[in-house]
């Protein structure tokens, strides 16, 4: 992996510091620029652009859902990770529709934090192991999808299953077909959604409002 430059933005100063200095140390990390809230961030977007951005969900002056919207509707190659204390699954849905492609909690281990920037780098979409399963209980299918998308029927269904998180097996017995078709269906969607993995499907279908949370 090269070497990536990553803008921090959070407003609460002694955790955005820290994190910065762990971030510092890793090998990959060639610089971290930081900023307060949104507003500072976007302003300071003309000095260049990183190959990431970790951005804090709740902040004053602009939030990190309408910086990500502002940000992406500048530069929409950006990658950007979402940082949030909780849980809330009303805060991911808004910040998948803003286009991030990663989400983790404050209290992440640097490991977490590390396999999240190397996933979102690499083109993968990310969410922290408790964000996941967070979603994956909470989620529900929408009777009726908000936007039109090229998925069959059954691949909606197959969809809405793993994003109940369950396996390609237990999907096969829930809709009395083979493992085999199931695993033609789930090659197919990540193909069609342009996903790489599951955080990538589960986005996908919040995004088109085949889910809800």
């Amino acid at each position: 992996m090269e070497q990536i430059s990553v803008f921090l933005v959070d407003d609460h100063n002694l955790f955005r510091e820290g994190l910065a200095l762990l971030l510092s140390n890793m090998p990959f990390i060639r610089e971290v620029k930081q900023a307060a809230d949104g507003r500072i961030f976007l302003s300071r977007l003309s000095e260049g652009i990183p190959d990431l951005v970790l951005m804090d969900i709740s902040m004053p002056e602009i939030d990190g859902i309408e910086a990500t919207k502002k940000a992406l509707a500048l530069h929409p190659d950006l990658k950007i990770i979402a940082l949030s204390m909780y849980a809330d699954e009303e805060y991911y849905t808004r910040m998948i529709d803003a286009g991030a492609k990663g989400f983790m909690l404050k209290n992440s281990g640097i490991q977490d934090v590390e396999d999240c920037i190397r996933n979102v780098v690499s083109g993968h979409n990310f969410f922290s192991p408790e964000i996941l399963d967070s979603i994956l209980k909470n989620i529900s299918r929408k009777a009726k999808p908000a936007k039109k998308s090229e998925l069959s029927e059954r691949e909606e269904e197959v969809l809405y299953r793993i994003c109940q998180g369950l396996s390609n097996q237990e999907i096969a017995d829930l809709l009395h077909i083979s493992k085999r078709t199931v695993d033609k269906h789930r090659e197919n969607l990540l193909l069609k959604t342009d996903s790489k993995n599951t955080a990538g499907l589960v986005m996908f279908a919040i995004r088109n409002g085949i889910v809800e949370v």
